[in-house]
């Protein structure tokens, strides 16, 4: 299964929160140390605020910070939020669908990889951060 890359940059700014967990960061921090557009990431970013990962704060000492602990946060939950009800196949125009068994596959196999990715925490992809803190030096 292919992520959409709105998922990865949500993936990728989540990562980059839970590396500065306890603290708090800007939108341009997270675009400039990913090379992504502030306006995308600011689209993603409310997104993730109303779904309950991220928490913005205005003002003075304002910025980004994750809701609830990273270790509470699983890729799973991240995916199915950003990709949604996504199917590997879309079969509903398919001729043979109604008697193809494809589909009961595809859907199986959608479900075992979510479950890998249920089983994987943010923490997890952000246990070492200091690892990668360097390329993230504004």
């Amino acid at each position: 299964m292919k992520l959409t890359r709105y998922t990865d940059y949500a993936l990728r700014a989540l990562i980059y929160l839970a590396g500065h967990e306890g603290g708090r960061v800007s939108i341009r921090q997270i675009a400039e140390a990913h090379g992504i557009s502030q306006n995308n990431l600011m689209k993603i970013i409310q997104d993730l605020g109303a779904a309950g990962f991220v928490r913005t704060t205005r003002g003075r000492y304002g910025g980004l910070s994750l809701a609830r602990p990273a270790a509470d946060i699983t890729i799973g939950q991240v995916v199915r939020h950003t990709e949604g009800d996504s199917r590997i196949v879309d079969c509903s125009t398919c001729r043979i669908a109604e008697g193809c068994s494809l589909p009961d596959v595809f859907s199986e196999a959608r479900e075992a990889f979510m479950t890998v990715l249920d089983k994987c925490r943010l923490s997890d992809a952000a246990r070492t951060p200091d690892a990668f803190r360097h390329l993230f030096v504004a």
